[in-house]
């Protein structure tokens, strides 16, 4: 959802007392995670690939935009995970819920027609994609949201709510899984000093597939009759609570 699940890990972590190393831990959250969104599109995402042996032109063009929308965040994370740790700390967390609640408010302003909203992957243009593709860069700032980034960016380059939201869904594919695999190759060696070791990663695991399982059916149902203005409203009462949490010195 677009809340920043990023954020609300780091600033969980720090109130239960949950060590993590080189964010390994939310490495392999975010693979189960988006495991959970292949099943979800397993059936379309199959379509998708049998029509890229076809060489179909609806398949090609889906496959096309997905990669040219990944490509900057490809490009861009590697320079950016040096200095990813420097931000991760709850004001920053606290900032970016706030300023990206404003854009989310005022970005998603279209009323709501369900039965008028398909969802029409195959109208985005190489245009649209590559620019929700540096749209979802921000988003490496914590508390930002890679799904509120991409949607936000989505809804600004004109697609309709379920387009939006459906394209965030299928771009956290490969960005996520590139992530992760990235983090494991460079890090692997340190999972044990992660609080609860294999034993935790495995129950993270687990979790992660079922809950995000249930996001993302719920708020591709839910978008279909609504938009993200509650989204927005909770994005920036989480980040005053913060700032003021931070001030009284409760974080």
């Amino acid at each position: 959802m677009p809340i920043s699940s990023t954020g609300h890990l780091i600033l969980t972590q720090k109130l239960i007392g949950f060590k993590d190393t080189h964010e390994l831990f939310y490495g392999r959250y975010t693979g189960r995670a988006i495991a959970a969104v292949v099943w979800y599109y397993r059936h379309d995402l199959w379509q998708k690939s049998l029509g890229l042996l076809r060489r179909e032109a609806a398949a090609l063009n889906f496959w096309k935009i997905l990669a040219l929308g990944t490509l900057p965040a490809g490009v861009i994370g590697l320079a950016f995970d040096k200095v990813s740790s420097a931000i991760s700390v709850p004001v920053v967390i606290a900032l970016a819920l706030i300023i990206g609640g404003v854009i989310l408010w005022l970005v998603d302003n279209k009323p709501v027609h369900s039965k008028d909203d398909p969802v029409t992957l195959d109208s985005i243009t190489t245009k649209q994609a590559l620019l929700i593709g540096l749209g979802q860069c921000v988003a490496m700032i914590p508390g930002v949201s890679r799904s509120g980034a991409t949607i936000v960016s989505g809804l600004a380059v004109k697609l309709n709510r379920p387009t939006a939201t459906a394209f965030s869904f299928y771009l956290s594919i490969p960005v996520l899984v590139l992530a992760s695999a990235y983090k494991l190759a460079k890090y692997s060696s340190d999972v044990p000093t992660i609080s609860g070791g294999w034993v935790g990663i495995i129950i993270g695991l687990v979790a992660a597939f079922f809950t995000a399982l249930l996001a993302v059916s719920w708020l591709i149902r839910y978008i279909a009759h609504h938009n993200f203005k509650p989204f927005a409203v909770y994005r920036i009462a989480l980040g005053a609570i913060l700032l003021l949490a931070l001030s009284v010195g409760w974080i």
